[in-house]
């Protein structure tokens, strides 16, 4: 094996212990401010420790992920493939985009801290007019207002932040079905709640011919071997406890394909990732 394998392999693990020395500064933080409601709320103290991990880390995870995320979002990538140009920043050779960028009304789903919301400036994505960030946590709203307001998307008004789940998405009235154009899934699907019935429902904010851009890791494929899907069936046990609820052993490709009828699907494997990725991924774009 590799050192880069094995590398590969032990980095989660690293990842953990990396979340966890989060975890003793969380509860000073809310002895000193007298949280106990916090304390004695499992659910409320991890929001609060996943909250103060994410931010810490977060930004170096989006630089890692911009040379995917970036030429995603304009359209350029199709079958699993990120085009050379697109990693160079080259977008003069005159050949069309594959898909559309992303314009119009936009929903995006778990906005956490705000990592990507500099991407609906008019700046990099001149097309869009309005955004809903779902992001249930208000533990990470502090983050992601700053971000909102550090992107001028503030005082536009051109950034909402929608403060519920998926599930209770239509009894907020804040988006209507049918009237979304896009919808932008960047590493999130991995933690929402009853993933089959919620993908299903946010296909339900599409217009026809919306399009569903998509970036997410999902279970292991069956090319990695039986050894790589055991290993991170395993891992998952472990996982989800430490790093904010996230599945990794969840077949979310399978869950988007169904959501409902497609006139279009563009959802591949990631070209490039090895057979020991513990976390591959998908991306790509759906159109309704």
């Amino acid at each position: 094996m590799s050192l880069e394998a094995l590398g590969s392999l032990v980095e989660p693990f690293w990842f953990m212990g990396l979340a966890l020395t989060y975890l003793p500064g969380t509860i000073l933080v809310c002895l000193r401010a007298g949280d106990l409601g916090t304390l004695l709320s499992p659910g409320r103290l991890r929001e609060l420790w996943f909250a103060r991990f994410w931010a810490s880390v977060g930004p170096g995870l989006r630089d890692m992920g911009s040379k995917n995320v970036v030429p995603l979002v304009q359209g350029r990538v199709t079958h699993g493939v990120v085009p050379p140009a697109a990693l160079a920043g080259d977008d003069q050779r005159g050949q069309p985009h594959p898909h559309p960028a992303v314009s119009g009304t936009v929903l995006e789903v778990g906005p956490g801290s705000g990592l990507w919301v500099s991407l609906f400036s008019p700046s990099s994505l001149p097309g869009v007019s309005k955004v809903y960030g779902v992001e249930p946590n208000p533990s990470l709203h502090p983050a992601l207002r700053q971000r909102i307001s550090e992107a001028g998307l503030d005082e536009s008004g051109t950034y909402e932040i929608v403060p519920v789940g998926i599930e209770d998405l239509e009894s907020s009235g804040r988006v209507a079905a049918e009237s979304v154009d896009c919808i932008i899934t960047l590493k999130c699907l991995c933690s929402i709640p009853s993933p089959e019935h919620n993908i299903r429902q946010l296909y339900r904010y599409l217009k026809p011919g919306g399009r569903w851009y998509v970036y997410e890791h999902v279970r292991c494929f069956p090319e990695q071997g039986i050894a790589m899907r055991v290993y991170q069936y395993l891992l998952g046990f472990v996982w989800p406890r430490i790093i904010g609820g996230c599945q990794i052993t969840r077949d979310t490709g399978r869950y988007l394909r169904e959501a409902g009828p497609w006139s279009h699907v563009d959802l591949h494997p990631l070209a490039g990732e090895q057979w020991f990725f513990t976390l591959p991924s998908i991306i790509g774009v759906l159109t309704k």
